[in-house]
């Protein structure tokens, strides 16, 4: 059955208007991970994001009345969880990019050879080292659209650059990820292994045209 995805707007107006504490706690259910996530490209570590995102929702309950004006909940949220991102980044400064596990990785069909998991997991390991060899404004750009599935308008509203420079750094990205990810297939002679990641290329290559033509604004 496919998730609705949660009215953030009509709870927004609830919390603001209405002082209505259930809709707080829908609107941080429906963001909190997304948000710590987030927060971790960042700062690297769990439980600073998790300090960072919290504060942001206290904030954001305090100052409610006065955040009424606010027509984009998500983008808002995002953008608060950045800038307090690098405020922690600014005061603490030997902090590095890292990525978080992920429940939400390019999936492969399931064989009957009980060695198929480990290989998998072998090609998860791949491709995170293969994302965080991607430059940081890129490797950002690139999980908010894979994991959250946001417009280039969106990102480009929470990172502050244009929608253009948006669809040029996932571009790079996916180019990036194409040539490393090729080239672990020319050095790993297994051969189910070698054609999950012929897979996984041509799935790359698959999205970078997908997004160059349906991609809107």
């Amino acid at each position: 059955m496919k998730l609705v995805k949660p009215d953030l707007s009509g709870l927004w107006t609830k919390i603001c208007v209405e002082d209505d504490m259930k809709s707080f706690e829908a609107l941080y259910h429906a963001l909190g991970a997304k948000l710590l996530k987030f927060s971790v490209y960042y700062v690297s570590q769990k439980e600073v994001a998790e300090e960072i995102v919290s504060e942001v929702f206290v904030k954001c309950w305090h100052n409610r009345k006065e955040s009424t004006h606010v027509l984009n909940p998500e983008t808002y949220l995002f953008v608060a969880v950045k800038n307090q991102s690098l405020k922690h980044i600014r005061k603490y400064t030997n902090v590095h990019l890292v990525e978080l596990e992920d429940q939400q990785e390019f999936q492969f069909q399931d064989g009957t050879d009980p060695s198929k998991e480990l290989e998998r997991k072998e090609l998860h390991l791949k491709l995170d080292a293969a994302i965080d060899t991607l430059p940081p404004q890129a490797r950002i750009v690139f999980k908010l659209i894979k994991e959250n599935g946001m417009k280039y308008k969106e990102v480009a509203e929470i990172l502050k650059i244009s929608p253009r420079t948006v669809q040029t750094q996932l571009f790079r990205a996916i180019t990036k990820l194409r040539i490393v990810l090729g080239s672990y297939h020319e050095l790993d002679h297994r051969k189910s292994s070698s054609n999950d990641l012929v897979n996984l290329v041509m799935f790359l290559g698959i999205i970078h045209y997908f997004l160059v033509f349906c991609r809107q604004f």
